[in-house]
């Protein structure tokens, strides 16, 4: 299977064409690395940062709004603090949605577009891993620093968010897991009752993004326990790792 740049007038997306006929019998094909590294990595570093900041931030989430609109239902029965900066989230990424996306369109250079998009993820990981060693101890959930803080990792995976549903289309969502927990479920099924090579390879896709994202979670809790904030700079590394790789054109082809 061939990946190739889309043709559409704003270039923007990057799509796959079911070309196995026009492989080489002899080529070898990727490892399961060179088809899963991208997905892989970014799940791991959404599952890291999303716990780092909910273990810090009393229970903001940083990958995705819905947990911060539930928590703020919660909190609002419970009578908790914080409730103005989870209902905040949702402006917040939307907001970042709009602006990452008109960056997208009026991106002079598509090829670079990715790669850029990645570096300006790491920046703002880097500003929210700042933020964190800066302001803590947080204390009160409803205090400001909390907001700066949780709000700077929040832009940073709403890039990532964006990227995903325009610039990447084909690749599963990295941070939201619900619907790729039920791709596993409807995957394995298949595979099960036809136990077909298509239906494995769903099967591993599927089953990679999963297991990726509970290894983030695990290491991100772990890793904050020994290394406090710096420990998201250690997640901020496989993000610069793949901007600098999405700027070569054989990458962009193959990215999984």
């Amino acid at each position: 299977m061939t990946k190739l740049i889309s043709n559409d007038p704003d270039n923007t997306a990057i799509h796959t064409t079911n070309d196995d006929q026009a492989v080489s019998p002899h080529s070898k094909p990727p490892s399961f690395w060179q088809r899963y590294q991208t997905p892989v990595l970014l799940t791991v570093v959404g599952g890291a940062i999303d716990t780092i900041g909910f273990i810090t931030l009393f229970g903001f989430f940083t990958a995705h709004v819905t947990g911060n609109l539930v928590m703020a239902g919660s909190g609002l029965v419970k009578g908790e603090q914080g409730l103005w900066i989870k209902l905040a989230a949702l402006p917040l990424f939307i907001l970042t949605v709009m602006v990452t996306k008109i960056f997208i369109d009026h991106s002079k250079n598509k090829q670079l577009t990715l790669s850029r998009l990645f570096l300006a993820e790491a920046v703002f990981l880097i500003a929210f891993m700042i933020a964190g060693l800066y302001y803590q101890p947080f204390v009160d959930a409803g205090d400001i620093t909390v907001a700066i803080t949780g709000g700077l990792g929040l832009i940073a995976l709403a890039i990532r968010n964006t990227a995903s549903k325009t610039v990447i289309k084909h690749m599963s969502p990295t941070v939201l897991m619900t619907g790729n927990t039920t791709q596993l479920g409807i995957n394995l099924t298949d595979y099960l009752i036809n136990r077909t090579a298509d239906n494995g390879k769903k099967l591993t896709h599927s089953s990679a993004l999963v297991f990726s994202f509970l290894v983030g979670a695990l290491l991100g809790a772990l890793l904050y326990i020994q290394l406090n904030f710096w420990a998201v700079g250690l997640f901020v590394l496989p993000v610069l790792y793949l901007s600098v790789m999405a700027r070569d054109k054989a990458f962009l082809q193959s990215i999984a």
